[in-house]
């Protein structure tokens, strides 16, 4: 039930968008192509059986979980920028 000026629904709508674009976010960061035989980072080896599960891998998985680290999730934010649109 929404309230204000919000209609029916508003809240699902806001939060199937915010899901939505979080996977499209992790989507754009999956890699493409050929994966290298070393990683970029750091010039180590990549093993065989990452380059195979992964296609397009390019990072050792210690750098890999130092970036996505360092990239941390997504920040929320109100979408219609009005007071009606606050999750109460």
């Amino acid at each position: 039930m929404a309230g204000g000026w919000a209609k029916d629904g508003a809240v699902q709508e806001q939060i199937d968008s915010t899901v939505d674009d979080e996977l499209q976010r992790a989507r754009a960061r999956l890699p493409e192509g050929e994966s290298l035989t070393h990683c970029e980072d750091c010039d180590e080896p990549i093993p065989e059986a990452r380059r195979i599960a992964l296609p397009g891998v390019r990072l050792c998985v210690q750098c890999q979980a130092e970036r996505d680290r360092l990239d941390g999730p997504a920040s929320g934010y109100n979408r219609r920028g009005s007071k009606d649109s606050q999750l109460r």
